[in-house]
C-alpha cells in the first residue's frame, strides 16, 4: 500500500510502481499517512535492510550501484511504499547508525567508560 494511497484507489491503467499523489486536505495541506500506510513503508524498509545486510552494503547512498543491483526490487518497494522524505532519511540514518555503533566500539576497546550519572548535560524535564 503506498503510503499517501486513497481509499477509493480503482487504478485502471496506472503503473503499479508509481503511488497516487497525496490528497490535500480542505485547507490545502497533504494528509499525513495513517498506520496502514506507514507499516507497510516499514516493512518495506525492513525488507531493503535486510538485502543491504545480505550483500554487506551499508550505505546505499554512497554505493548506489551496488545496492541497485543487488537490492534494486527491495529499493523499488521501498519508494513505492514511502515517502521520498522519508526513503532519504531511512538511508542517511542508517549510514549514521552505523558510524556511531563503530566509533561507540572503538572507544570501549580504549577502554573509555560510560560517564557516571549526574555527570552529563542537563536533561528538560517532559512537557518543555
Amino acid at each position: 500500500m503506498p503510503l499517501f494511497s486513497s481509499s477509493s484507489s480503482s487504478s485502471s491503467s496506472s503503473s503499479s510502481t508509481t503511488p497516487p499523489p497525496p490528497k490535500a486536505s480542505p485547507d490545502g495541506a497533504f494528509e499525513a499517512p495513517n498506520r496502514t500506510a506507514r507499516s507497510a513503508c516499514w516493512t518495506a524498509r525492513d525488507a531493503f535492510f535486510a538485502c543491504l545486510d545480505a550483500h554487506g552494503i551499508v550505505d546505499s547512498i554512497g554505493h548506489k550501484e551496488d545496492a541497485e543491483r543487488c537490492c534494486g526490487a527491495e529499493e523499488k518497494g521501498l519508494r513505492r511504499d514511502c515517502a521520498s522524505s522519508w526513503v532519504t532519511y531511512f538511508k542517511q540514518r542508517r549510514v549514521m547508525e552505523f558510524k556511531r555503533k563503530q566509533t561507540l566500539e572503538k572507544l570501549a576497546a580504549e577502554g573509555a567508560r560510560p560517564m557516571p550519572e549526574g555527570m552529563g548535560p542537563p536533561r528538560l524535564e517532559s512537557g518543555r
